[in-house]
């Protein structure tokens, strides 16, 4: 299971916004060269994405489904490719002050990559998610700060 987490320096409703805008998800998720909301309702939980990983010539195409979430707090995901099987990805948002600690635990959850997962696969994920995590914050930092009024 990988746990990996980030500080983000925006609030976690400025977070929030940029995970429940369903076109930004190429632009953080590491692997997807692209990706297309399957449902109007996204983040609502059933709502879906289609998106492509694409290595050279070879592409090939999965499907990301919400399973949970609490709106501005949670987000639970199962990203599913057929030949692989499918993964359990949890966000959680936690207020750090004025910032957000996100938090991320992926792990395989059905099918080979389940099969097959070890500490190698282990590292990988780790590594994916520590690129996926700063790609994220280096979004919602581009966002502008929220302005708190008393």
């Amino acid at each position: 299971m990988a746990v990996r987490h980030q500080l983000i320096h925006r609030s976690p409703r400025t977070t929030w916004a940029v995970l429940a805008d369903p076109a930004l998800y190429g632009e953080w998720v590491v692997g997807p060269s692209e990706s297309v909301p399957l449902d109007d309702a996204w983040p609502a939980v059933g709502s879906r994405l289609r998106y492509t990983i694409r290595l050279g010539p070879w592409s090939v195409e999965g499907i990301t489904t919400v399973r949970h979430q609490q709106t501005g707090k949670e987000l639970e995901l199962e990203a599913s490719f057929k030949s692989i099987g499918t993964a359990r990805i949890f966000l959680q948002l936690r207020p750090w002050g004025e910032e957000t600690l996100i938090v991320c635990d992926e792990h395989p959850l059905r099918g080979l990559g389940g099969v097959l997962h070890n500490p190698v696969s282990e590292a990988a994920l780790q590594l994916r998610h520590r690129g996926m995590l700063a790609r994220l914050a280096r979004l919602v930092e581009k966002q502008p700060a929220e302005v708190l009024r008393a």
